[in-house]
């Protein structure tokens, strides 16, 4: 490296990015001491003390009570923050919102929960998620680095902005991550839901750890796809990749929020199996509430289960065939409704599916939640903004 090449990288700089990569370290390996971290990293000894004491100061980490025994002197573990600090995280959704705080290593905070019926307005749904949120931001005396944001539908990435959401159309147009900014005096974020469950399941969920090239397939309120690739999220051009759910699967299909007929998220979500008992009972019930009576006998939905499923693997084929991921993860609460249907779903995604590809492929049952997609998401945005424009 010639000096001109070497000036441009500033001491400033490269101490912030040992910053993030020692943060990156802790949150991978939990709790460390400061030689572990060295011997991971294969940073100086000096150099990750330096970005540790740092990291301390900013409030990112804590040092732990527990102490190991070392050579010379005993040597205290650095975690990041569980008490001086915390994050919230958003969870906006058609029918119910929730807000959680959490603290810097992603365990949601016990009594740290407000949840409420989706208001009927976009300035009704700001108000009531800026309230909820600020009685977190008060609660424990931590402080509040950041608020992450999860969203249905469109979302250009770089402006922060919904774009298009069949089922929350309030949100067309809006920024909520700004919008609560405003209000709240910290940092926000927003993310597409599935991609925020897909970093739900990569930071803390069971199967999803280290995983570099993996699928999530979110079949709740709609259809929505997340893929990481490389370790990276696939965004595309604007942030606009994974629409999956608006794919037609069936001409003659109902239409769909989104102003098209015979979308994938018609047929094959928790809304589209709870649509079709209720077109058949004559009477609206949402997915919790045909899950309640399944279970206590009072309906048989079958039929029902079995239609949505065929659906489903045809949409699940399409995932394995087009990205060939090493594992597909598949988030919703169908599932409930019969304990088989789980293999069933992946017989059938197997006979659509291309033999190579579907040998290549573990489908398994997202552990992680939404409201951990929506704390990730932040977690992940103030350990980048270490260092401007990493990824």
């Amino acid at each position: 490296m010639n000096h001109q090449t070497s000036s441009l990288i500033q001491p400033s700089l490269l101490g912030k990015m040992n910053e993030r990569q020692v943060l990156k370290i802790i949150q991978k390996l939990g709790p460390s001491s400061r030689a572990e971290v060295t011997r991971y990293s294969g940073i100086s000894a000096p150099t990750v003390s330096k970005a540790v004491s740092s990291l301390l100061e900013l409030g990112l980490l804590e040092e732990d009570d527990v102490v190991e025994p070392a050579r010379g002197r005993p040597a205290k573990k650095v975690r990041l923050a569980t008490e001086s600090a915390q994050v919230l995280g958003v969870v906006i959704d058609a029918t119910q919102c929730r807000v959680v705080s959490a603290s810097l290593d992603g365990a949601l905070h016990e009594g740290g929960l407000r949840q409420f019926s989706t208001p009927g307005s976009y300035d009704g749904l700001i108000a009531e998620l800026a309230q909820h949120a600020t009685e977190l931001m008060n609660a424990n005396g931590a402080q509040t680095f950041g608020l992450g944001i999860s969203l249905p539908g469109l979302i250009d990435d770089r402006q922060q902005r919904g774009i298009l959401s069949p089922n929350l159309p309030m949100t067309n147009g809006q920024s909520p991550a700004s919008d609560l900014s405003d209000r709240l005096g910290v940092e926000c974020v927003m993310l597409q839901e599935a991609d925020a469950l897909c970093l739900a399941e990569r930071h803390y969920g069971i199967a999803g750890d280290d995983l570099e090239d993996f699928a999530m397939l979110d079949v709740s309120t709609g259809v929505g796809l997340g893929v990481c690739s490389g370790g990276r999220l696939l965004k595309g051009h604007r942030g606009l990749a994974g629409e999956i759910g608006h794919i037609t699967v069936r001409a003659d299909g109902r239409q769909c929020g989104c102003g098209n007929v015979g979308c994938l998220e018609t047929e094959a979500s928790d809304s589209a199996f709870a649509w079709a008992v209720s077109n058949r009972l004559g009477e609206k019930l949402h997915i919790g509430e045909v899950l309640a009576r399944v279970q206590s006998g009072e309906i048989s939905v079958a039929k029902e289960l079995e239609q949505t499923s065929d659906y489903l693997a045809i949409g699940m084929a399409a995932v394995i065939n087009l990205f060939n991921p090493s594992t597909l993860f598949i988030y919703g609460r169908l599932f409930e409704a019969d304990e088989t249907l789980f293999d069933r779903l992946i017989e059938k995604t197997e006979n659509r599916s291309l033999t190579p590809s579907f040998a290549d492929c573990r489908i398994v049952q997202a552990q992680g939640s939404k409201r951990h997609g929506a704390v990730a998401g932040i977690v992940q945005h103030l350990t980048n903004s270490l260092v401007p424009g990493a990824v």
